[in-house]
């Protein structure tokens, strides 16, 4: 699912390519992708594009009349953009938004259609898809302390709580922790006040330095890679890859289609971890320490 440094980039993008341009025309290649009925998605064409902005994970694009469509990729849903010219892939894509400047194409990969597109009008109407998190970049530790310590939870969910904090999602809050040095599955209110400085610290230096290396990756094109799975990261997606710290082998908790991903010598004091449900399945099979599991 792309989070705050993809998004961030996307919504740089758009806003060198449509703030300011009239949309020509909505063309929906999916039924499921729409999820308003009122006011009609047709309203907004031949309106012009007032701002972009990042939402959590959502973009929002703002139009003439107090008109805000809002999309969500979820996990699999990108955008592409084509110049007058291109054609958009055949079986991917659920809606092309036409404006004068070009093509916005918004696809879906896999059958599960998650995505979703909402058109709604006012700020009111907007604000409920606010889910409450703050930006971890724009708030200072103490804020930060009190937003992570208001319930008891891992900090690998604390992390991912949209109502707590705003854009991190499975891919970044594994870099975080590590960043961090810190379990996933630790407790918040069992940290010390270093480890939450800590936290703080590594959540906005991984946080700032994706989206500039993103940045300088898209630089005046359009981002085409956009992934959860990236190699210059410390940790997630790279199981049994050694750690960049300290060489141990990565390791891995796979709870439905969720991974987490951390170094048990950096991390947890050199104790593999196992989830309940895997626990109980796996039993001897699981290593119970980074020198058993290979």
């Amino acid at each position: 699912m792309p989070e705050l440094p993809d998004v961030v980039i996307y919504v740089e993008a758009l806003e060198r390519r449509i703030v300011g341009q009239p949309i020509v025309r909505v063309r929906l290649a999916s039924p499921f992708l729409l999820r308003t009925a009122v006011p009609p998605i047709e309203s907004i064409e031949g309106r012009k594009v007032r701002s972009v902005r990042r939402l959590g994970k959502r973009i929002v694009i703002a139009f003439e009349g107090d008109l805000f469509l809002v999309l969500h990729l979820m996990i699999a849903g990108r955008l592409r953009w084509l110049d007058r010219a291109g054609r958009p892939p055949a079986r991917i894509t659920l809606a092309l938004l036409e404006f004068t400047s070009g093509t916005l194409v918004f696809t879906e990969a896999g059958t599960k259609r998650r995505a979703s597109l909402h058109l709604v009008q006012g700020e009111a109407a907007l604000a409920a898809f606010d889910m409450g998190g703050l930006d971890v970049l724009d708030i200072d530790a103490r804020a930060f302390q009190d937003r992570l310590l208001l319930e008891n939870h891992t900090l690998k969910r604390a992390l991912t709580d949209p109502r707590l904090f705003s854009g991190i999602g499975n891919a970044y809050s594994d870099e975080i922790l590590h960043r961090a040095r810190l379990s996933p599955i630790a407790m918040t209110r069992k940290l010390a006040p270093t480890d939450v400085e800590r936290l703080y610290e590594g959540a906005r230096s991984v946080l700032r330095e994706w989206t500039e290396r993103l940045r300088a990756d898209a630089g005046e094109e359009f981002p085409e890679k956009v992934t959860a799975f990236r190699p210059e990261m410390a940790v997630h997606g790279r199981f049994r890859a050694p750690c960049p710290v300290c060489g141990a082998p990565v390791q891995r908790i796979v709870h439905a289609e969720n991974e987490t991903n951390y170094c048990a010598r950096c991390q947890t004091g050199g104790v593999v971890l196992a989830d309940r449900a895997l626990s109980r399945l796996l039993k001897s099979s699981w290593p119970r320490s980074i020198d058993e599991s290979g």
